[in-house]
């Protein structure tokens, strides 16, 4: 309830109140950024210029309750931007992160889910992050995306095939390796 209050009154220019939201849900919108740029300098500018676009625009957003929804749309729009402009200066790096687990085991699972993720389309890889990383309800993705509820539920479904088939599907103890890792 409390975040109810602070949207109100972001939303009616106390820019404190905003920032207050902004540092509450700031570890959210990193892990979402840096799932899609992989590297921590970009997600970190992202986060940054999704924060400074949400300060320029708080006064549009229409209803309360989806103002984390808006915000992470912003933050999706600005990691496309960041990745498009990566794609014109110089090819795209695997950059391991100190943040990710320390047995080289697990990183390395972690590393190749990640890229697969990459390699997923994009209406699919939207819909994998905001589910299962940014633990978004299927109806609030589907605010997201502009998407039917059930068009989420099939791009789900066919974008965790996808990474099954680009993971080789089992892992060497025959578990599946797509439920342990997401």
């Amino acid at each position: 309830m409390k975040e109810m209050k602070l949207v109100r009154k972001a939303i009616n220019g106390d820019k404190k109140s905003l920032e207050e939201l902004l540092i509450i849900h700031g570890n959210q919108l990193y892990r979402t950024a840096y799932l899609y740029v992989r590297n921590r300098e970009d997600a970190l500018d992202i986060v940054q210029e999704t924060s400074y676009k949400a300060f320029l625009s708080i006064g549009q957003l229409k209803n309360e309750k989806f103002f984390l929804t808006w915000l992470t749309k912003i933050l999706i729009n600005c990691s496309y931007d960041v990745l498009k402009k990566r794609k014109r200066e110089f090819p795209a790096q695997t950059i391991m992160d100190h943040s990710l687990p320390s047995k080289r085991e697990k990183r390395e699972e972690i590393l190749d889910l990640l890229d697969a993720i990459t390699k997923l389309n994009e209406k699919h890889k939207n819909a994998i992050i905001l589910f299962y990383f940014h633990d978004l309800p299927i109806s609030e993705v589907a605010k997201v995306l502009n998407l039917p509820e059930n068009t989420v539920k099939t791009y789900l479904s066919r974008g965790k095939e996808r990474l099954r088939k680009l993971l080789g599907g089992l892992d060497t103890n025959g578990e599946n390796i797509i439920s342990k890792s997401i």
